[in-house]
């Protein structure tokens, strides 16, 4: 059914559907080197948290805004784009994990880093230092054919032509499937959803003027549809960082 939706809105020239998801779920701390670099501890089993649907930035919408204040910085990741319905999957269903996931994109996951450090420090929840206006860009859906296995792909990020972030997806502490299960077991996911599904290293800030680009290789090979280019500007909220 929501193949179905995503074809019809394409055809009509309509909002991507990525903007139709009901909610987006992003794992935290996926990565080792990740973990490393901002000095996290692992986690002993796959945490998530959420990011509102209206964060998100498709191909041609726009910048992506800094508001005031905010140190901004990009993680590049997959994105897995839910298919069915999945509630309480078995953590060692890996077919029916892949099964649920009709296609791929790639998303930077912005945050603002000293709203996230202040709420960790403090014990305070997140979701301002990930839920702004555009701190989603995304790119273009991503057929499921063309990440056959979506374990061994590579990851990258630029920004102004100088690369930030490669990283290859087989670096994954928690693979697909116990993702998927996980999340399942706490809140069914229903189709068009989409998961993010961690950052490598690399991550860091960005300023107005800068230009990020991110995208996927299958094999070296640069899929077309996964490409991310987008400027970032200031924002001309009345929202200025301070402390809470």
């Amino acid at each position: 059914m929501f193949g179905l939706r995503r074809t019809m809105a394409t055809m009509a020239g309509q909002a991507s559907p990525l903007k139709q998801a009901g909610k987006v779920v992003c794992i935290g701390r996926n990565y080792a080197d990740h973990i490393a670099e901002l000095q996290n501890t692992k986690p002993k089993q796959p945490f998530f948290f959420l990011k509102p649907t209206s964060s998100i930035v498709t191909p041609g919408e726009g910048p992506c805004l800094r508001p005031k204040g905010v140190d901004l910085h990009y993680e590049v990741e997959l994105a897995l784009v839910i298919g069915k319905k999945v509630r309480d999957l078995k953590a060692d269903d890996v077919k029916g994990a892949l099964d649920a996931v009709e296609s791929y994109a790639v998303a930077i996951d912005m945050t603002a880093r000293n709203a996230q450090n202040e709420a960790k420090k403090k014990g305070l929840p997140w979701d301002i230092a990930k839920g702004f206006d555009t701190f989603l860009p995304m790119s273009q859906i991503i057929p499921k054919a063309s990440i056959p296995d979506p374990h061994k792909v590579e990851l990258y990020l630029t920004v102004n032509g100088e690369t930030k972030q490669q990283g290859s997806t087989n670096l994954m502490i928690y693979q697909i499937p116990r993702i998927v299960s996980d999340i399942s077991k706490v809140m069914t996911l229903h189709p068009g959803d989409i998961v993010l599904t961690g950052t490598p290293a690399g991550v860091g800030p960005v300023v107005a003027g800068d230009v990020m680009r991110a995208g996927v290789r299958v094999d070296g090979k640069e899929i077309e549809e996964g490409k991310v280019e987008i400027p970032v500007e200031d924002s001309t909220s009345s929202y200025e960082f301070a402390e809470t």
